[in-house]
């Protein structure tokens, strides 16, 4: 198997040069999640901008967002919506999402989010309940693993044919493939890779950017 270059040193600032784009207002707010002691938690720019391109190429009008922490996802894919469109965002601290509504404010795409703070199966299910069985056009997945599978079954049923259900942290910094690793989380998020590599209600593909980003088309 061929194997390709990592990407880091002389070589990632090639590619922040070339290929990278990051509005002030994502910047501003990636720095200053950074200096958060919860800094691993958030995105990278160049996943949030692979958000942001997937949302516009499938023409996204609606989407959910299970985890927001401090917001650098969610304002990626919020940017990428009409301004009449609309992102669901579920988060249970009040503290993170304190800074994510700031940005949103700053990048003028508040009015397009509507952020529930609780449980986040708990607020899958409300929009369930109200009709949206189907309407999404994508569902981006964030946040505790032991909920994982959980969470990409009602996303599943949440978003339209065509639509796109993207799950983080898939590759789990190496320990998926570490059978050393017996932990909770490790073993929740190595169950859902194997669910779905025979999941025949979606197509499949994983994108190698940050800790591993499954794409999951719904047929």
């Amino acid at each position: 198997m061929k194997s390709w270059p990592k990407i880091e040193n002389a070589l990632a600032d090639y590619v922040d040069a070339n290929w990278l784009r990051e509005s002030a207002a994502k910047r501003r707010l990636r720095e200053e999640t950074a200096r958060l002691p919860q800094a691993g938690m958030q995105i990278s720019p160049h996943q949030g901008q692979q958000l942001g391109l997937l949302a516009r190429a499938i023409g996204a009008r609606r989407a959910v967002e299970v985890g927001t922490f401090t917001g650098y996802s969610s304002l990626c894919i919020a940017e990428a919506l009409p301004p009449d469109g609309k992102l669901w965002c579920c988060d249970v601290s009040e503290t993170w999402t304190k800074v994510a509504r700031r940005a949103w404010k700053e990048a003028g795409i508040e009015s397009r989010i509507e952020l529930t703070i609780g449980p986040a199966l708990g607020t899958l299910d409300w929009l369930l309940a109200q009709g949206l069985t189907g309407q999404l056009d994508l569902a981006f997945i964030d946040a505790n693993k032991d909920d994982y599978d959980a969470y990409y079954e009602r996303c599943l049923k949440l978003v339209r044919p065509g639509g796109l259900i993207l799950v983080d942290n898939v590759l789990w910094r190496g320990r998926v493939a570490n059978l050393a690793h017996v932990d909770g989380d490790t073993a929740a998020i190595r169950a859902l890779n194997a669910k779905l590599k025979s999941d025949e209600r979606v197509d499949l593909v994983l994108f190698a950017v940050g800790d591993g980003m499954t794409c999951a088309l719904k047929r």
